[in-house]
């Protein structure tokens, strides 16, 4: 979520920015939306304060006193309702694109910087349907299409790795964690999952809550509303995460990709705005020493701001 103080502040800055992520439009809505509020308020304070009367009142001062209320009640009102749609526009703003992240909104756009090893050349590659052990056919049967079992060795190596991760990131300072998965509506808003990305979440409507589709949502959630007297913060999470892929049909669905259930590691820092751009790349150093430890090839690319 974008800081409203310095938006408002600096609004051509984040315009200009925002634009590079498409959201320009989505932007003056909320400045708009913000700046009727605003407005508002000022009214919705004299009004409340014209309803406090000092001594006994003369019936005059009670008729006018009726009066004021009345109107303090409207007013009121259509400042709870500007509050609303503030608040609802702010939710459809993006944070602004790091100014070295590449123009362009497609893989293609990203900019390689760097890479570690060679894929193999293998003779004769396989799927890794062919190879490994993912029962998709007998999870069709039990939970429908985009799941599976991991079975015997595969489960096994799964969890190694996971347990490997988290020993790396331990060594490093990071804090392991078993988060909950599933959250209140709140949480999702706060990490920016609501309300862009909702047809992808699971819901148990029965008792407002989400199943997330990373641990960032726990790790974000574990200390707001909360202040915070020492920084950095640094913690790691493995869990179970959901996604529907609402509109993936077709894209990547062989074996393990796309799937709605999948396990992952999650690297996570509080830290100070100022200090995110060296925690950004400490974080992938981390990365890549698990990777390298690992031997598997890679690539670090820059993504585009789009």
């Amino acid at each position: 979520m974008i800081d409203a103080r310095a938006a408002r502040n600096e609004p051509d800055e984040f315009r200009r920015k925002l634009a590079r992520k498409g959201a320009a439009k989505a932007f003056d809505a909320w400045l708009a939306a913000d700046e009727q509020w605003r407005a508002l308020v000022p009214r919705v304070d004299d009004l409340r304060a014209a309803t406090k009367l000092k001594g006994k009142p003369t019936p005059e001062q009670l008729e006018a006193l009726r009066t004021v209320k009345e109107e303090l009640q409207v007013a009121e009102e259509e400042l709870a309702t500007a509050e609303r749609e503030r608040d609802a526009a702010l939710a459809l703003v993006p944070n602004p694109p790091d100014d070295t992240a590449p123009d362009g909104d497609t893989d293609e756009d990203a900019v390689e910087i760097s890479r570690w090893g060679e894929p193999p050349d293998l003779p004769d590659p396989k799927e890794h349907t062919e190879i490994g052990r993912f029962d998709i056919e007998r999870a069709v049967r039990l939970s429908g299409s985009r799941f599976g079992y991991l079975i015997g060795d595969t489960a096994l190596l799964a969890l190694a790795l996971y347990r490997f991760a988290l020993d790396r990131a331990a060594v490093h300072g990071h804090v392991p964690m078993l988060p909950p998965v599933l959250v209140r509506e709140e949480a999702m808003y706060g990490t920016g999952f609501f309300p862009t990305d909702r047809s992808n979440i699971y819901a148990v409507e029965s008792d407002d809550l989400y199943l997330t589709g990373t641990s960032e949502v726990a790790l974000a959630g574990l200390l707001m509303t909360e202040v915070l007297d020492e920084l950095p913060l640094r913690y790691s999470a493995f869990s179970t995460n959901f996604r529907r892929e609402a509109g993936a049909a077709g894209k990547d669905t062989r074996g393990m990709f796309r799937v709605h259930q999948f396990n992952k590691v999650e690297l996570f820092t509080y830290c100070d705005p100022g200090a995110s751009g060296d925690e950004h790349e400490r974080l992938l150093g981390i990365e890549e020493e698990i990777l390298q430890a690992l031997g598997i090839p890679y690539r670090v690319v820059n993504v585009a701001a789009g």
